[in-house]
């Protein structure tokens, strides 16, 4: 990958510096408690023969994964060897990450043995390896299952999933790189040709160029809406949509990357610098347009009131309805709107738009087309019963099997968290998922990680909230991240 890759260049002793100072006080701002949160269980390795009796394990996942049950079950079964005897029950939680989050906390703070496994956002799966909430693998699991994820899996997905001593406590599930999605039919009728989505594919717009051409299809094709994305107060916007808009424009929740994990407390906090205000009025102007008292000229109003409350399905639902020109989202949406009965190849993909050059920025690498570096663990419950752990084991197994991982990127759009079977003409045959690789490839050249350290929820959900209300326009953008600075000053010096 070139140099300036962000997607595997943060190094382990980065996450856990930030998870480093580890007090009451520190584990009670993650998610509500200290202390080992009723984590049960111990570290004594698992028995890793397959049980002999019938078993169902469950695992906590989304509606996605339980949509593709049969699909994932039976390549697990055929392709990863997973015993008959070994039933899987994939269970719906919420597709909001903060939601899930909230469960989780309750089940292993109430010392329960299901679900045997449970889906974690690789953002806050370090709260739970700090209260000691999730087994330990490195401990429990074979070495040929934690060396393969160490050293063949994607740096920046591993560390996520690693404590302080570098014990692995998550199995990476899939790595996520958002993208935009555009109609190219839409855009056709609107002059545009095979040509310029050629080069869209893998040469990042500026936002600018981006948001005229979205209205100029609007206006000539009638289309209701022109560009949706995620700009509810959630963690999605604070984690991703707004990390991509704020780094695409040179700005910083820190200042320079090195930043990004702490010290906390002893770190710049750069959110009223004028990078990080001008995102603001850009994602105003998307929505008000020239009408709002803080718009940026030159960008064009291309995106509906309702954003402000969207997350990922809202968001998606309009455009793959045909009501909308574009979208941001994530690579499962690809798979649905890519499908024959979709817009099959008329679907368009290019990485995040930017406005000030990769290099440019005064953060140094921060700048440039970026993408919110998204993805799923596979943790283990340690109040699990034996048998589950065993039968979890020989999941895990089957995982670790490159056709299976294939097939997911084919059924669900889950990219493999391994390098070396990403950009592979094997993964270019999947249908539809493969006419994309090159795209995705370049969203996670320019993938930027949240800033995940022990305050990051409680960071998180300011965050959140500051640029839902400017965007809502309920503040200006200056006053909106001049709130914000002094919020997190205050839980960065109370760490």
């Amino acid at each position: 990958m070139p140099e300036n890759d962000r997607s595997n260049s943060v190094s382990r002793r980065q996450y856990l510096a930030a998870t480093g100072a580890l007090g009451a006080a520190g584990l009670a701002g993650c998610s509500g408690g200290g202390g080992d949160g009723g984590g049960g269980g111990t570290d004594e390795p698992i028995d890793t023969d397959a049980p002999d009796e019938e078993v169902t394990i469950q695992v906590a996942a989304d509606s996605n994964f339980a949509n593709a049950a049969d699909d994932i079950i039976q390549t697990l079964r055929e392709d990863g060897g997973l015993p008959e005897n070994i039933d899987i029950e994939f269970l719906a939680g919420s597709f909001t990450t903060g939601d899930r989050r909230s469960q989780y906390q309750q089940i292993l703070s109430a010392g329960q043995q299901r679900p045997t496994i449970m889906m974690m956002d690789n953002g806050w799966t370090i709260p739970f390896i700090a209260r000691r909430q999730i087994a330990n693998l490195s401990q429990q699991l074979p070495s040929s299952i934690t060396d393969t994820v160490t050293n063949d899996y994607l740096g920046n997905m591993v560390a996520t999933a690693q404590g302080q001593t570098g014990d692995l406590y998550g199995i990476p599930l899939f790595a996520d790189f958002p993208t935009i999605q555009y109609r190219k039919d839409l855009m056709r009728e609107a002059g545009y040709s095979d040509s310029d989505f050629e080069t869209w594919a893998t040469e990042p717009m500026r936002w600018q160029e981006f948001s005229q051409a979205v209205r100029e299809t609007m206006d000539a094709t009638d289309t209701q809406m022109g560009f949706t994305w995620q700009g509810d107060n959630y963690e999605g916007l604070s984690c991703c949509d707004f990390i991509e808009f704020m780094g695409s424009h040179g700005g910083s929740y820190f200042g320079e990357f090195e930043n990004y994990f702490g010290p906390v407390g002893d770190r710049p906090i750069t959110v009223n610098d004028e990078s990080v205000i001008n995102a603001i009025r850009m994602m105003r102007t998307f929505i008000y347009g020239q009408d709002d008292s803080t718009a940026l000229e030159g960008y064009a109003d291309i995106s509906p009131d309702a954003v402000v409350s969207y997350t990922e399905e809202p968001s998606r639902e309009p455009f793959t309805n045909g009501n909308a020109v574009a979208l941001r989202n994530w690579p499962y949406s690809i798979n649905i709107n890519a499908a024959s009965d979709v817009f099959g190849e008329d679907l368009g993909v290019m990485p995040i738009p930017y406005t000030v050059p990769l290099g440019e920025s005064q953060y140094g690498t921060i700048g440039g087309s970026t993408s919110a570096l998204g993805g799923w663990h596979l943790t283990l419950n340690p109040n699990a019963s034996d048998v589950r752990k065993q039968a979890a084991v020989q999941l895990f197994r089957a995982l670790q099997t490159d056709e299976v991982r294939l097939r997911m990127f084919e059924i669900g759009g889950w990219i493999p968290p391994i390098p070396d079977l990403i950009n592979t003409e094997r993964t270019r045959e999947l249908d539809p998922i493969g006419r994309y690789v090159d795209s995705l490839q370049v969203a996670g050249e320019n993938a930027l990680p949240r800033p995940v350290t022990v305050v990051w929820p409680q960071e998180s959900s300011q965050i959140a909230t500051e640029v839902n209300a400017a965007l809502r326009q309920e503040k200006s953008p200056s006053q909106a991240m001049s709130d914000l600075e002094s919020s997190l000053q205050s839980i960065e010096e109370q760490a």
